[in-house]
């Protein structure tokens, strides 16, 4: 398995794995997980904040977590409604 050394490449990837929690806690769907997870590491690629070698670690972890639906949490702590809204 990859795994990141480098303390800043570790925090962007709490960062995001927040960010990815806090939008499927609003019902987002894992395309949209996607998009943001694209958007941030490609931002993250232009500053040249880590090594090509660290970023690239972090860019396939990122797409083997959001790919992974134990990832994550339900808003009501029930994986069964991870993305959808409850109908009331």
């Amino acid at each position: 398995m990859t795994t990141l050394d480098h303390p800043h490449a570790i925090r962007h990837f709490q960062s995001l794995c927040d960010a990815c929690q806090a939008l499927t806690s609003n019902y987002h769907n894992p395309s949209e997980l996607r998009l943001y997870a694209d958007g941030y590491l490609h931002a993250l690629r232009n500053c040249g904040q880590l090594e090509r070698k660290e970023q690239e670690k972090l860019e396939l972890l990122i797409e083997r977590w959001i790919l992974d639906p134990s990832s994550f949490i339900g808003p009501d702590g029930e994986i069964s409604n991870l993305f959808f809204k409850k109908q009331v």
